[in-house]
């Protein structure tokens, strides 16, 4: 994959990624989510064919914000030789429009959208590095007065309050996907507009499968699959929680399963090989693994079908994680050392010993906002989690899912659990529970919350290096058909203004309010136009898929110029998951010298997850948290 490909998969893999677009943070979950008041409640997909199709701009559109995303990161000299290229790409009979035109084109012939296919392949199914990490995105349940330990047990015990969060959860987890598949879950609405729904088509029973040139996403809906992957010690089971027409049953009934597991877990003599880790390998390498997996026996075929086509995954850990939050994070994000996990798994839940618990979802079928739903749902179903008519039909035994392994599966097993430490080892990444003010406080000093933190975070980051640096924030095109996401380019003129005015001694309170609002309004201006579909990177990508020859490729000075690549350079990636009350989350840096920065805007606290690589000198995860925090300190008393 070429490196304009690259970092544009480097982009959407923060929860993008996980992220919630600046509407979300102004308005409460439940105003978010709710249904139209008109009733009857709007079915689930109802408005699917009201939706408007996701727009092509102008070339002088994306041109005239392009430029202006251009003019705080570069110099004089630099500026005008990438505004004569933009300017040469779009001039009339130029190749911009020939591949505008190809573009239009292909937006007829596509079934929701232009940028759908583009997207998945050069966003996330051509990226060749490991999905752990790099793809995937994290979060953390709360700790749950039901199912908690304050005293873990021992190293190799699977506790019952940990069996029994993970019975609730996939009772919850079951309610919520017979929403889904009935078209019962509301319809969901930007105030009175209808957002697309499609994306809760794409997260049960979904999967991600390693292959050459690149890999493949395969959704189902509705999904109908009657069982789940459970996963200990490395061994994997088909577990049956439904019965075989779909009943469901009691959440004390999916305990005994898992209790089932657990025992068989503990009295097999014959150990499954750690299948899972190859899922986090270089996609090559695991596309490369399980052909021969394929070609080894038949029961390898069925063993991949049946974790493919399971509705979710469930990992039960036989250890907790530290109390700390700077290091339980990290058994979600990635378990120390990538065992008992199945990555290519659109949703993998995680219960330790002490009950705490999170998910490691895949990020390809679908953005931070659904998922987020789902997990909001199920931590505060906690104690409503049994289903409404439980039956008491007889579930299906488990079934152990095997593997027939040679000598070549064996050393790639080993090649990946090494590979697997070296990356984990690599990441540097803490958190930050702030609880000294929220949204309440911000809307009251009228700061739009989500505009306010990325100036935090554009002051922070001045604070540290001495500079600026090309910032992403996600905002979400749900508004049209099979929206995913646009780039918000945060460092802009006016934030550079900002954070200069801001460490001067010259500028008096009254000036760095000012400077603070102008950034924030640009901020908003740049947040509403990606939403409707006016962004620069989405369409800047289109365009550049559409290059059919070589020739084009060296015309087309405004990709070769190296503005583009130092745009999409993006040392600060972030992605707003507001407001973390249930949960919050984290995913890698995009780029070796950069930070990935997920937050959460709760009413009363800020909660940050911050990453970086430990490889890379120029960063320290618990520097810049400290940084952070000043930032987020003195910008009140400008306020106050």
């Amino acid at each position: 994959m070429n490196n304009a490909f690259r970092f544009t998969h480097h982009v959407t893999r923060h929860l993008s990624s996980l992220a919630r677009q600046h509407f979300v943070a102004q308005a409460s979950a439940a105003r978010f989510y709710s249904a139209t008041p008109a009733t009857p409640v709007v079915k689930s997909f109802e408005n699917q064919s009201k939706i408007p199709r996701l727009p092509i701009p102008s070339l002088s559109e994306t041109a005239a914000r392009y430029k202006k995303s251009l003019l705080p990161i570069l110099g004089q000299t630099e500026f005008s030789r990438a505004e004569k290229a933009v300017d040469e790409f779009i001039k009339p009979g130029g190749l911009g429009e020939t591949l505008q035109g190809r573009l239009h084109e292909m937006d007829r012939t596509e079934k929701n959208s232009w940028l759908e296919t583009i997207w998945l392949n050069k966003g996330y199914l051509e990226w060749r590095e490991p999905s752990m990490i790099n793809v995937n995105w994290w979060a953390q349940f709360k700790d749950s007065p039901a199912f908690n330990l304050e005293q873990a047990p021992a190293r190799g015990v699977i506790s019952d309050v940990q069996i029994q969060r993970a019975a609730n959860y996939a009772s919850s987890l079951l309610t919520f996907n017979d929403l889904v598949n009935t078209q019962a879950l509301p319809a969901e609405y930007q105030r009175s507009i209808p957002l697309c729904m499609n994306q809760y088509k794409n997260q049960f029973g979904a999967y991600r499968t390693a292959d050459f040139p690149r890999d493949r996403i395969v959704t189902t809906w509705p999904a109908t699959a009657n069982y789940i992957t459970v996963m200990m010690r490395d061994q994997i089971f088909k577990v049956p929680v439904m019965g075989p027409n779909g009943e469901r049953v009691s959440v004390q009934a999916i305990e005994q399963q898992l209790r089932n597991v657990v025992e068989a877990v503990n009295n097999t003599q014959e150990k499954q090989a750690a299948i899972g880790v190859l899922t986090s390998e270089n996609r090559d390498t695991w596309a490369k693994a399980r052909q021969t997996l394929l070609g080894l026996s038949p029961l390898n075929h069925a063993s991949l079908a049946a974790i493919d086509n399971s509705l979710f995954v469930v990992c039960l850990d036989d250890y907790s994680s530290d109390r700390d939050i700077d290091k339980s994070h990290h058994n979600i994000f990635h378990a120390y050392n990538a065992h008992n996990r199945w990555f290519d798994k659109s949703m993998q839940f995680i219960f330790e010993s002490n009950g705490r618990a999170g998910i490691n979802g895949e990020h390809t079928p679908a953005d931070a906002v659904i998922p987020g739903r789902i997990l909001d749902e199920i931590v505060k179903n906690e104690k409503t989690a049994e289903p409404r008519r439980p039956t008491h039909v007889q579930l299906a035994t488990i079934e152990p899912i095997k593997f027939v392994v040679n000598d070549e599966i064996e050393h790639t097993i080993k090649a990946a659990e090494i590979n697997a430490k070296k990356m984990i080892d690599n990441v540097d990444s803490v958190l930050i529970h702030f609880n000294e003010y929220g949204s309440n406080w911000l809307k009251n000093v009228k700061c739009s919350p989500d505009a306010y933190v990325q100036m935090v975070l554009q002051l922070a980051y001045y604070r540290h290096y001495g500079t600026w640096t090309p910032t992403y924030e996600s905002a979400s095109t749900r508004l049209f058909l099979g929206g995913r996401t646009e780039t918000v380019r945060s460092c802009s003129v006016d934030s550079v203004a900002f954070v200069k005015g801001f460490e001067s001694k010259a500028a008096d309170t009254t000036e760095k309010q000012r400077l603070l609002q102008k950034a924030i309004a640009s901020h908003l201006e740049y947040m509403m136009a990606a939403s409707a579909g006016k962004g620069v990177d989405r369409h800047l990508l289109g365009l550049r898929s559409m290059m059919q020859t070589p020739e084009e490729q060296k015309q087309a000075l405004i990709f070769r110029d190296p503005s583009y690549i130092q745009s999409m350079y993006f040392r600060l990636s972030s992605s707003n998951m507001s407001p973390g009350d249930n949960f919050w989350g984290g995913f890698g840096p995009v780029v070796p010298e950069g930070y990935g920065i997920n937050y959460a805007i709760g009413k009363e606290n800020i909660k940050f997850s911050i990453s970086s690589l430990k490889s890379c000198a120029e960063t320290n995860s618990s520097e810049f948290r400290e940084t952070i925090l000043s930032a987020l300190r003195d910008m009140k008393k400008t306020l106050s």
